[in-house]
C-alpha cells in the first residue's frame, strides 16, 4: 500500500512538471508562430505629441516624444529632435497654437514663434491679413461665431439720414471669410459662445480696404455660414422699397447712391461711389433705366423730391 502511494505521488509530480514545461515552452512558441510578423519600422525620427495638448499649453519635454516615420511621409518642416522643437520660440518654451492629439506631429505652424504666447499672427495664411470689425451681440451672430468658423459680412447703410422717410440699402461686402478671433478669444477648440464686441477676420489686402470703407458708411454685421459651405452667392444690393414696396426713390436718394442704380443689373460686391463730377452725373442720367411706375394707391400723390 505504501509503495502504491509513493508511485502515485511520483506520477503526479511527473505530470505536473510536464504541464509546466508545456505552458512555458510549447504554448508561447505556438502563439508566436500564429501572431502576425512584426516588421521593424525604419525611417526618420519625427517629434510628435506624447499626449493630448490643449490650445495655449506651454510645452516641455514631457509633452513630446519621437516616432519613426518613413522618409516619404515626413511632414514638411517637422522637427527631428525634442530639443529642436523646444527651441522653436527663440530658445524659449513654445506654446501650442492649436489643440493636438497624441501621436500628432509637432509642426512649426502649430507652436508659437517669438513671443512665447498664443498669437493670431501665427494662424494667418500666407498672403492674407487680420482685420477687426466692431460688432454687437446681434450683428456678431449672437456670439455663436467662433474662431475657425466662416461668415459673410453685410453692410447696412442709411441713404436718408436727415430725411423724414427713411431709406436703407444693404450690401454683401464679403463672403466666406474665416473668423480668426472673437474679442480676445482665438482658441480653435473653443465651443463657448460669448457676447462679442469685435471680430477679427482673415481677409486679403484688397478686402481690408473694402472693410475700412464700409465701416465708415454704415453698420457691419456677420452672417454665419454652414460648415463646409464655400460657394459664393449672387447678392445684389437690397433697398427698403425692394421688400416693403412703395413709390420710386426720390432724386435725393438716387443722388446719394448713384452707383447702385447705375449698376444694379451687374452688381459686384462692394463697389461704392461716394461722389461724381457733373459730367459723370450727366452720363449716368442718360444711361439710367426708366423710372418704375408707382403703385395705384400712390399714383395720385405728388412725387417727393
Amino acid at each position: 500500500m505504501r509503495v502504491l502511494t509513493i508511485a502515485s505521488l511520483a506520477a503526479s509530480a511527473v505530470l505536473g512538471l510536464g504541464a509546466v514545461f508545456v505552458a512555458k515552452a510549447v504554448l508561447p512558441n505556438q502563439a508566436a508562430a500564429n501572431a502576425a510578423p512584426i516588421i521593424e519600422t525604419r525611417g526618420v525620427p519625427v517629434v510628435v505629441a506624447a499626449r493630448d495638448i490643449a490650445y495655449g499649453q506651454k510645452l516641455d519635454a514631457s509633452f513630446l516624444t519621437l516616432a519613426k516615420v518613413p522618409a516619404n511621409l515626413v511632414p514638411a518642416g517637422a522637427f527631428t529632435s525634442v530639443p529642436q522643437a523646444l527651441a522653436a520660440d527663440r530658445g524659449g518654451a513654445p506654446v501650442a497654437l492649436t489643440p493636438m492629439v497624441a501621436r500628432e506631429p509637432i509642426l512649426p505652424a502649430k507652436v508659437s514663434g517669438p513671443g512665447a504666447r498664443p498669437s493670431v499672427a501665427a494662424a494667418i495664411v500666407d498672403g492674407m491679413r487680420a482685420y477687426t470689425i466692431k460688432v454687437t451681440d446681434v450683428s456678431g451672430v449672437g456670439g455663436h461665431a467662433l474662431p475657425g468658423d466662416r461668415v459673410d459680412v453685410v453692410l447696412m447703410r442709411d441713404l436718408t439720414p436727415d430725411g423724414q422717410q427713411r431709406n436703407y440699402i444693404s450690401y454683401v461686402v464679403l463672403q466666406n471669410v474665416r473668423v480668426l478671433g472673437i474679442d480676445l478669444n482665438a482658441d480653435l477648440a473653443s465651443a463657448k459662445p460669448a457676447s462679442p464686441s469685435t471680430a477679427t477676420l482673415e481677409v486679403s489686402v484688397a478686402d481690408t480696404q473694402k472693410l475700412s470703407v464700409a465701416a465708415t458708411l454704415g453698420d457691419l454685421s456677420m452672417a454665419l455660414r454652414r460648415m463646409g459651405q464655400a460657394e459664393i452667392a449672387e447678392a445684389a444690393p437690397m433697398l427698403t422699397r425692394d421688400f416693403l414696396g412703395g413709390p420710386a426713390p426720390t432724386r435725393a436718394v438716387r443722388a446719394s447712391a448713384p452707383a447702385v442704380y447705375r449698376q444694379r443689373a451687374s452688381w459686384q460686391p462692394i463697389q461704392i461711389v461716394e461722389g461724381a463730377s457733373r459730367g459723370q452725373r450727366a452720363r449716368r442720367k442718360k444711361d439710367a433705366p426708366a423710372p418704375v411706375a408707382a403703385p395705384a394707391s400712390t399714383a395720385a400723390q405728388p412725387a417727393a423730391d
